[in-house]
């Protein structure tokens, strides 16, 4: 069977912490292939296993198939959304229990009839009330009882009409109306194209997710993202260009005790959550870090560069806890791209004298963390390969001139870290 794999020479470029648009669209390409088995497993494994909505999942990976002949780059997208494999994997996980829902596989083929302006006739499951249409966003249907509903798909302009049940409800792909939320979109330069997903039930794995942004902050977040697009086309364009490859959802989180939180989940490659974005300049520093641990993530389900995890946890200059190697690996490599942000703008005449002190953190850290991977013992070939370029690379910025002022005040910083930490974890 033919597996993924990723060319030397994108290897290479990621492991320096950058790569470029080819290298992000090789790993693009290996997490599109992961999706398609893995929503071909749901069909396979319902069916095998008897499950009630087995049929429905057939008949939709048949419509989405018949869709794709004409359409593909719609059905393409569909199946990359990322909430879509949180679903597939969770329900081919469930299912081993007995449990599971790949009748959901209908919503999907639903949504992308929507998105392609075709009409299509689907048996579809209905929870609580609700529709979700993946990537499209959420029809309540407060009179439809029945656990699955006949729906039928007619092309409008700017949307569909959706026939569930009885009534029938007019959706438009750009604005809300009764009963009908769309998942905004946020377009940028680069044709980038940038979801908010504050609806899907599979748009986060964990707890934290927060709930349907008010159109006030709604607008907080796109005035927030066009300042952050300017910033990356301006003083990243390789960034920017990675970010436009890789990212496409942004999923709101709680903040909790914190100004500002950002995270990636290894399953959702393509999706960035964050809490409410304080303003451009930090918008931009997070689709820069979190693209590291997303093109990391997506990498190690290719290419094994550490091996199963012995017990042992380390320090890490930006944490509060010990960490396993795996998590200092992923720390690593998104802070040596944090370096790399504050390192372009040291020449920022606005932000020169922050910018230096952190690139000095920063790459400092990174750099220590580098030897403590290599010395782990617990690299694979290509794990040590891959920290070996990345090391190589901090080393080089290491020589690069700062402040003394910004030196000095990097390296306090650095140790004041290192003795809360001690004094939490000792």
């Amino acid at each position: 069977m033919a597996t993924h794999q990723i060319s030397d020479r994108a290897f290479s470029a990621l492991a320096t912490g950058g790569g470029g648009t080819a290298a992000v669209e090789e790993l693009r390409a290996a997490q599109t292939s992961k999706h398609r088995l893995l929503v071909r497993l749901v069909v396979d494994e319902s069916h095998q296993g008897g499950h009630a909505h087995a049929a429905l999942a057939a008949r939709a990976y048949a419509s989405l198939a018949d869709l794709e002949e004409h359409a593909p780059e719609v059905v393409g997208r569909c199946l990359r959304h990322p909430p879509v494999g949180q679903w597939a994997l969770d329900t081919c996980r469930a299912m081993l229990r007995g449990g599971g829902d790949p009748g959901r596989l209908a919503a999907l083929a639903v949504a992308a009839a929507v998105r392609a302006g075709a009409a299509c006739s689907l048996k579809v499951p209905v929870r609580d009330h609700e529709l979700m249409l993946p990537s499209v966003g959420r029809l309540l249907v407060p009179d439809v009882a029945s656990e699955v509903v006949e729906v039928t798909v007619e092309p409008t302009d700017g949307g569909a009409e959706l026939g569930v049940g009885r009534r029938t409800h007019r959706i438009d792909l750009l604005r809300d109306s009764p009963g009908w939320h769309v998942l905004h979109d946020v377009s940028g330069p680069l044709g980038v194209r940038l979801t908010i997903d504050d609806l899907d039930p599979y748009r986060w794995p964990s707890d934290d997710a927060d709930g349907r942004l008010t159109d006030l902050r709604r607008e907080r977040w796109a005035s927030c993202l066009r300042e952050a697009w300017r910033i990356l086309v301006t003083w990243h364009p390789t960034v920017a260009e990675e970010v436009a490859a890789a990212i496409s959802v942004l999923t709101p989180i709680t903040a909790g005790a914190e100004a500002q939180r950002s995270a990636s989940a290894r399953g959702m490659f393509g999706t960035i959550a964050l809490s409410d974005p304080t303003d451009g300049l930090g918008l931009a520093l997070i689709l820069a870090h979190e693209l590291e641990h997303a093109k990391l993530n997506a990498l190690t389900e290719v290419v094994e560069l550490v091996r199963p995890d012995d017990g042992r946890r380390y320090y890490a200059p930006w944490r509060k806890d010990p960490r396993p190697l795996f998590g200092l690996l992923h720390g690593a490599y998104a802070h040596a791209g944090v370096a790399a942000f504050w390192r372009r703008h040291t020449e920022d005449p606005d932000l020169a004298s922050r910018a230096q002190t952190e690139f000095a953190r920063w790459r400092e850290a990174a750099h220590q963390v580098t030897g403590t991977l290599l010395d782990s013992g617990a690299l694979t070939a290509e794990g040590t390969r891959f920290v070996g370029i990345l090391r190589d690379t901090l080393g080089r910025w290491r020589s690069e001139p700062v402040t003394a002022a910004a030196s000095a005040q990097a390296r306090r910083e650095s140790e004041r870290h290192q003795e809360a930490w001690t004094r939490l974890n000792s």
